[in-house]
């Protein structure tokens, strides 16, 4: 479908690919990047005082189709997504029943062309129904669209296994992306196993649960000579020996939620469920771990871990709540008002994180730069935008935030996928939903 075509004026563009950082004219027609200079009928958008850029990606994204439609769909999940400024979702494999073969993918696939609003990449599990036993079909998911495996929810224990899927990975070029996360250690766990955990009686998930299974990755990566993604880290433990990998040049690549970076583990104080996440939030040692592991590039990207809940589920006794909280809508203002405007990074080395830094975990070239020729994706931000969260506005189905009235600077006003206009509060630019 041809859309619009589109000059883009005013915005101050960065490409931390491109190394661009400057007030330039973006040109879009029929769905891409295009010179501007070449279009004559087209029309301008003014985007003074605001920041474009290209479009974010969301590397661990919770759709929760099929089987939990109740909590969210690829539809209300990626208009989340647009409202939050991400034109690129992951959508991770552990639904019901689990994306483990291509029929599976392949209803994901169909879905989402149907009803999603930005591009849903789908993620398959690296053993049948996720449960560490049998490696599933990763030859034939590279020919079926899936652009990385993982068991997300659980981590492979097996270790011989898991060397087998990074090597047989390796020839099909497939992300390996790894929850890390010791059973025994972590096993009928509930919280950061520390103060707050001991004083409210609850069973704690240690530092060392999770550390123990990113040594052994990095090990294992080092053995197959290639590459493994460590998604949500949480440890500063953790942080130390991503670093160290990179610098004995062991090929590991990381990401980081908005909420392990901005809460710790004293949220739970009052037994809020809202603050129930797996990796567990920790302490400010850990916090201050992973903004470090930021600044540093240890860590390469940030992503949201959205994981949407029904309320009454969040309504249970802290012990037998789920895991996990949304973050498509609240990530972007979140990690502007915690990073940037706290000049803990610059916004080019923030927006690098939702950029380039997916994109090369997926080892995508088209995705995260404005490039001619290219499909256009463009997130539009304006970082000095204050406001309050406020979940009853959200897209998404579900309202398990902790960060709702919470007052944050800045935000994404404008999402464009594939060159249409799907998300805006421009002034006088409507969007698709």
């Amino acid at each position: 479908m041809k859309t619009k075509s589109y000059i883009f004026k005013g915005a101050r563009v960065i490409d931390p690919k491109k190394k661009i950082d400057s007030v330039i004219d973006i040109g879009v027609s029929n769905g891409i990047f295009t010179d501007p200079k070449t279009l004559n009928n087209a029309e301008v958008i003014n985007l003074k005082n605001k920041v474009l850029t290209p479009g974010f990606i969301d590397l661990h994204v919770h759709l929760r189709d099929p089987g939990g439609k109740d909590r969210e769909t690829i539809e209300t999940g990626t208009m989340a997504a647009a409202a939050g400024g991400f034109t690129t979702v992951v959508a991770m494999p552990n639904t019901s029943p689990v994306v483990d073969s291509t029929a599976a993918v392949e209803y994901l696939r169909r879905k989402a062309q149907k009803t999603a609003v930005v591009n849903v990449l789908p993620a398959a599990a690296i053993t049948k129904n996720s449960e560490g036993k049998d490696m599933t079909g990763i030859g034939s998911f590279s020919k079926a669209g899936v652009v990385a495996v993982t068991d997300d929810g659980r981590c492979v224990q097996n270790s011989d296994l898991l060397l087998h899927v990074l090597e047989y990975a390796k020839t099909f070029n497939m992300p390996v992306l790894e929850h890390c996360e010791e059973d025994s250690l972590a096993e009928n766990g509930h919280a950061h196993d520390g103060y707050w955990a001991a004083v409210n009686g609850l069973k704690g998930i240690p530092k060392s649960a999770e550390a123990i299974m990113v040594a052994r990755d990095i090990a294992l990566a080092k053995e197959a000579e290639t590459t493994v993604h460590i998604q949500h880290v949480s440890a500063d433990e953790s942080v130390y020996l991503i670093r160290d990998a990179k610098k004995r040049g062991i090929n590991v690549t990381a990401e980081v939620t908005p909420h392990h970076l901005s809460l710790t583990d004293d949220c739970i104080k009052n037994f809020d469920t809202r603050y129930k996440v797996n990796p567990p939030l920790r302490t400010e040692t850990d916090r201050q771990a992973l903004i470090e592991g930021l600044k540093d590039n240890t860590i390469d990207v940030i992503a949201t871990d959205h994981a949407p809940h029904a309320e009454t589920d969040k309504l249970k006794e802290f012990a037998y709540a789920p895991f996990g909280m949304i973050g498509l809508e609240t990530a972007v203002p979140i990690v502007l008002t915690e990073l940037y405007h706290r000049d803990v990074l610059s916004l080019s080395e923030l927006v690098a994180k939702f950029t380039t830094g997916p994109a090369e975990v997926l080892r995508r070239d088209d995705l995260g730069t404005i490039e001619i020729g290219l499909q256009a994706d463009l997130t539009v931000l304006d970082v000095e935008k204050e406001h309050a969260v406020n979940k009853h506005n959200f897209y998404s189905k579900s309202r398990n935030t902790p960060f709702n009235r919470k007052k944050v600077k800045g935000k994404a006003v404008c999402t464009v996928v594939g060159g249409e206009i799907v998300y805006s509060e421009l002034e006088g630019l409507k969007g698709k939903i």
